[in-house]
């Protein structure tokens, strides 16, 4: 059955661009389009390579992939965003890793990983473009990845459901692209649903879905601080939290309990003791979390937001102090009334926040008045909206339905 997506939250200007770039370009309306969204990670972060717990919601900004399929292997591609760069591989031939660019290399290595999976399929005429900041930690990338694969879903009618379309996006991420993520940005891209955000079992991928509470804001402030290291970074930390787990003898930081930790730490090297703890904590964090959001408790779910700010900031050391000073002004700004975090990989990018509606004028006004004058750096605010995942947009032109 095809999902489709909520119109009302997609924007018709960046669906129209799509559109008004593939007729121009192919001389033909496209048959499909398709929308993966972004996220944001509410809380439960670097927890999800270690087979633990997350509690992301899809946010109302996405990636559109205009497409028709072609009767040969060709796949040609046109990336609005990138000045109408274009790409072109052929399906039939090896498909290489692209060094002097990287953005082709997440639709390669999608179509790379459809194809071992032993899915069969042509060609296809592909325009891409996107409204999700890029390098912001709100996952362009996982929305790529998810477009595509949905894309040729519903080109192909291939028999592959929305966890397989995130398992091949994390695959393509990791074995094609090169960065080691976990399976939570994918999956939340593909199983997002509205009005709710997803607790997320990343061992399992059992995923629950939780009702944000009526008259609740997700508000999202993009530091602009240059996330420089992530990429090096996160793979280290990455490989601090395998040699933890091994040093507990668990197949990953979700098998340690506090208790386990509390009782060894002393005997572990002090910089893997604190990455542990951060996780460990974390994972109990999150899922406490998902049952203060249930319940509409936003005090409580904004003081779990504080604790997970500061392991992040002492323990996993992931934040930079422009991201530690939007933290504090905003909450400054909303008092014990919600949260406010670091969210994403770290070393720059956002800050999420989780506030009663009638809040968000505040800490909009909190941050345009103090953030850049503490660092010299404009802020970029999002107020959004907890979105569905990935598939098909409603009311395509006839003509592109020919």
């Amino acid at each position: 059955m095809t999902k489709k997506a909520n119109q009302s939250l997609i924007d018709t200007a960046l669906v129209e661009r799509v559109q008004q770039t593939f007729a121009s370009s192919y001389g033909h309306a496209p048959t499909h389009l398709v929308q993966a969204p972004g996220r944001v990670n509410l809380i439960g972060e670097h927890t999800d390579y270690n087979g633990g717990f997350v509690l992301p919601c899809a946010i109302n900004y996405q990636t559109i992939v205009a497409s028709t399929a072609r009767k040969d292997n060709l796949i040609r591609i046109i990336a609005v965003d990138y000045d109408n760069q274009t790409d072109e591989f052929d399906l039939s031939q090896e498909i290489a890793f692209q060094h002097d660019r990287m953005w082709p290399n997440y639709i390669r290595g999608v179509v790379v990983g459809l194809l071992s999976r032993g899915w069969s399929f042509a060609g296809a005429d592909l325009v891409v473009s996107g409204n999700i900041p890029q390098g912001a930690g709100l996952s362009s990338s996982a929305a790529l990845e998810v477009a595509i694969g949905q894309t040729f879903k519903e080109l192909y009618d291939l028999a592959i459901n929305g966890v397989d379309i995130a398992l091949n996006a994390q695959q393509a991420e990791n074995d094609f692209v090169g960065c080691n993520s976990g399976i939570m940005d994918q999956m939340i891209s593909v199983k997002g649903e509205q009005g709710s955000a997803l607790m997320l079992d990343c061992r399992s991928l059992e995923a629950q879905s939780v009702a944000m509470p009526n008259n609740t804001a997700v508000v999202i402030v993009n530091s602009n601080k240059k996330r420089g290291l992530v990429d090096s970074e996160y793979n280290v930390r990455r490989f601090q939290c395998e040699q933890s787990a091994a040093f507990f003898k668990v197949p990953a930081l979700r098998d340690v309990t506090l208790d386990m930790f509390e009782s060894k730490s002393a005997e572990l090297d002090s910089v893997l003791a604190k990455r542990a703890h951060h996780v460990i904590t974390e994972n109990h964090r999150t899922q406490l979390a998902a049952e203060l959001l249930r319940q509409g408790d936003l005090v409580q779910m904004g003081q779990l937001m504080a604790e997970s700010h500061h392991s992040m900031r002492y323990d996993f050391e992931i934040t930079v102090p422009e991201i530690d000073i939007l933290v504090e002004i905003i909450k400054s700004a909303i008092g014990d009334r919600g949260g406010v975090r670091m969210t994403g990989g770290g070393f720059g990018g956002c800050v999420v926040s989780l506030i009663p509606a009638d809040l968000v004028d505040a800490v909009k006004g909190a941050v345009e008045e103090h953030y850049q004058q503490q660092t010299g750096l404009e802020a970029s605010i999002y107020v959004c909206q907890a979105s569905g995942g990935a598939g098909l947009i409603q009311d395509i032109p006839a003509s592109a339905r020919l």
